[in-house]
């Protein structure tokens, strides 16, 4: 099943004397998402998924960041979905070289994370359809 999220916000503070101080914030509405199909985004807001009605927002905020390359880092924070707070470490690298002491004023980032396992945030659909 594919998806989107069409509501999220974030900031990024950036420290340039102290990148490890550097801060990131995440917020999606879980209200707002759209897999083209009207029928299954009513029940993946319902109470049997994502209760969105209880749990409006999905969450990501850091808590440490770490360089590992002149243009990479890890930021490691908590994410929480469905209620459920997990650890993540959001891989980022740098794909705008900077070109001089100060980045860019547009600087593109690829960022990735392992991947997110719904049961791990209590997010199952019915009994019949996880044996499958």
């Amino acid at each position: 099943m594919r998806g989107e999220f069409h509501r999220f916000s974030g900031t990024i503070e950036v420290d340039r004397d102290h990148p490890e101080r550097s801060s990131v914030t995440a917020r999606i509405s879980v209200g707002s998402i759209d897999t083209k199909i009207q029928k299954r985004d009513h029940h993946l807001l319902s109470a049997e998924f994502f209760d969105a009605a209880k749990f409006p927002e999905i969450t990501f905020k850091s808590r440490s960041l770490k360089r590992t390359g002149e243009n990479g880092g890890d930021i490691i924070g908590d994410f929480t979905m469905h209620g459920v707070t997990k650890p993540m470490t959001l891989h980022v690298k740098l794909t705008t070289a900077p070109s001089s002491e100060s980045l860019p004023e547009r600087t593109r980032w690829i960022v990735t994370t392992d991947p997110i396992n719904r049961k791990d945030f209590g997010l199952m659909f019915s009994s019949a359809t996880e044996s499958i």
